[in-house]
């Protein structure tokens, strides 16, 4: 099943793509209340509308597939981590640390975009997108989740592109804090939901989601990579999320950038140089997932923001 929402003449619409139509929920149901009922109750909706006559595709415009309750992105590919450090750190290396457990960092659920919409970014001189794949939490949620049941509360996948502003970023990093507003202007998502048994035939044996990612800056193939070479596979990536936490339906989970040239960071750290270029203004993102399908960004003018002031020099007295 693939899920999605998108806006017409009549309003939002949050239902199933069927071949070549949208078809809305049964009972007014929207994605947030699917996603929660799970994905038995998903396929009970489904076949009760899966003949209806629905809405052409072409005559929608898609937007973001759900309104997250949260987005964490990991960083689970080590042959991202290889290239991007040494374009945002100054050096190329993976910490012993990455092995450990499969880090993440929570970003801005109030920013997302959808498929075709255009990108106002912040003020900077290296723009990048990082192509990646997310997993849905359905269901009831849950903590402290083995990896066996945490798989299980993977309502589907979807594209996701991590916009990025490098300079910014690498600014905030030497904090040993972040990245904030290097990240948080924007992350797309879409076209849809494609739920996780669609995907299972891409499963290996390893319990990885074997599936194609390529990305192409006007038309031009910048990166590919199989998500199976992860470092950890989804399940294990929500098992941690939910460690001495919670994972509740809704939430995003980022599979962090794909390796082999997922983002432009990791190419100009591996080449020593800007190059490819940095994302310009009218520039367009297109990302592709084998049995997901694809996703487009476009690149519109920086909105400058206003100015605040460096820290001042402080007495450091204890006392008024």
């Amino acid at each position: 099943m693939r899920i999605a929402r998108w806006i017409d003449a009549t309003g939002i619409g949050e239902g199933f793509v069927i071949d070549d139509r949208v078809v809305a929920f049964p009972d007014s149901l929207t994605v947030t209340e699917v996603l929660a009922r799970g994905l038995d109750a998903a396929h009970d909706a489904f076949a009760r509308v899966r003949t209806a006559e629905g809405t052409a595709l072409a005559g929608v415009r898609l937007l973001a597939p759900l309104v997250p309750a949260s987005i964490r992105d990991f960083v689970a590919f080590e042959e991202h981590v290889e290239g991007v450090s040494a374009g945002v750190e100054g050096k190329s290396e993976v910490a012993p640390e990455w092995y450990q457990a499969p880090t993440f960092y929570f970003t801005n659920p109030h920013t997302v975009l959808g498929p075709g919409d255009r990108l106002d970014p912040p003020v900077t001189a290296r723009l990048d997108f990082e192509l990646e794949v997310a997993a849905i939490i359905g269901g009831a949620g849950g903590s402290n989740l083995t990896a066996e049941a945490a798989t299980g509360h993977i309502f589907g996948y979807t594209i996701m592109n991590d916009w990025s502003a490098r300079d910014l970023q690498g600014r905030e990093m030497k904090v040993r804090l972040g990245p904030a507003k290097g990240k948080d202007f924007g992350t797309t998502l879409g076209p849809w939901i494609v739920t996780a048994d669609e995907l299972e035939q891409f499963v290996d044996a390893d319990g990885f989601l074997a599936v194609r990612a390529e990305v192409r800056v006007n038309g031009e193939l910048i990166g590919e990579d199989l998500v199976s070479n992860m470092g950890w596979p989804f399940g294990e990536l929500v098992a941690y999320a939910s460690r001495n936490s919670r994972v509740v339906p809704g939430d995003v989970l980022g599979s962090g950038t794909v390796g082999n040239g997922g983002c432009l960071g990791e190419l100009w750290g591996r080449n020593g140089s800007l190059n490819p270029p940095p994302l310009q203004p009218g520039d367009e993102v297109r990302m592709t997932v084998e049995g997901i399908g694809e996703l487009v960004g476009t690149v519109g003018a920086a909105v400058p923001a206003p100015e605040l002031p460096a820290a001042r020099e402080r007495s450091r007295a204890r006392y008024r």
